[in-house]
């Protein structure tokens, strides 16, 4: 970890998978007593995630969080305040899924009531419900009247990502969660994890240095390049770790309580 400064920090944006949740799904003890300990201080946490609201229910109500960035920052929320809402085009949609059906690849379209695939019993789909465990799943189709708040591309290989970057307003991000080598999750470059960070700490009058973020993927880039103090889990991509402030230790092994811990900000 990098040199500690004194600062009052106001607010902590947490990434999920990775970083709270560990490959089984399961968060460890000290991860649930350190934010524990920050609602007691009164600091605002917010889960900051690539995951749509409709996964996140459970796990906030364990950790008591009711803000949240969702979609990698299309969505987000305080409590019952909408603070960012930024679908993708529906042309951008529409190009992306010609390609993937082309190619036979398979691609998450992430509304706000569902994950909708071109087919959920299909290896690919079936493998990403697996991995993060996702319960509302469907099968998009062309009439879809739902905004689309999300995309991810499925386990694409030998497919080459570049095949996606069709449009200067995207870019790919690899997906850092085992079993799911070779997923992508398709970005927005005005709308992302940075971008709904920024408009977070505006809406709660938070300068920028009193606020922390903690991730393992390279969707939390942006995140990390905005807040005051930012850490990387050990587990992170390794491109991940230029763009953090400090490393802390991995997801297994207590990573968000030690970087806390080394703020001065739990005990």
């Amino acid at each position: 970890m990098g040199n500690l400064k004194k600062m009052t920090y106001k607010i902590v944006f947490f990434d999920i998978d990775g970083t709270i949740l560990r490959t089984d799904h399961t968060y460890e003890e000290s991860t649930k007593d350190a934010i524990n300990q920050l609602h007691k201080k009164g600091v605002h946490v917010v889960l900051a995630t690539g995951r749509p609201f409709h996964e996140l229910e459970e796990l906030a109500k364990q950790l008591k969080i009711n803000a949240f960035i969702g979609y990698n920052g299309t969505f987000a929320v305080y409590q019952n305040d909408v603070i960012v809402q930024n679908p993708f085009d529906s042309d951008l949609i529409e190009k992306i899924k010609k390609i993937a059906d082309e190619k036979n690849d398979e691609v998450v379209l992430y509304t706000h009531e569902n994950n909708l695939f071109s087919d959920v019993n299909n290896l690919k789909a079936k493998t990403i419900i697996e991995t993060f465990q996702l319960k509302y799943n469907g099968v998009f189709h062309d009439k879809l009247e739902q905004p689309i708040l999300g995309a991810t591309l499925v386990n694409i290989a030998p497919n080459p990502p570049s095949l996606y970057e069709i449009d200067p307003k995207i870019h790919l991000t690899p997906v850092n969660v085992k079993n799911v080598e070779g997923s992508y999750d398709i970005i927005l470059n005005n709308v992302n994890k940075g971008t709904a960070v920024k408009k977070m700490l505006n809406y709660l009058n938070i300068p920028a240095e009193q606020s922390i973020a903690f991730g393992d993927g390279m969707n939390d880039k942006e995140m990390m390049k905005v807040v005051g103090e930012s850490f990387a889990m050990e587990n992170a991509h390794p491109d991940l770790f230029q763009y953090a402030k400090h490393r802390t230790s991995s997801v297994d092994d207590s990573g968000i309580y030690n970087g806390l811990k080394f703020l001065g900000l739990i005990q």
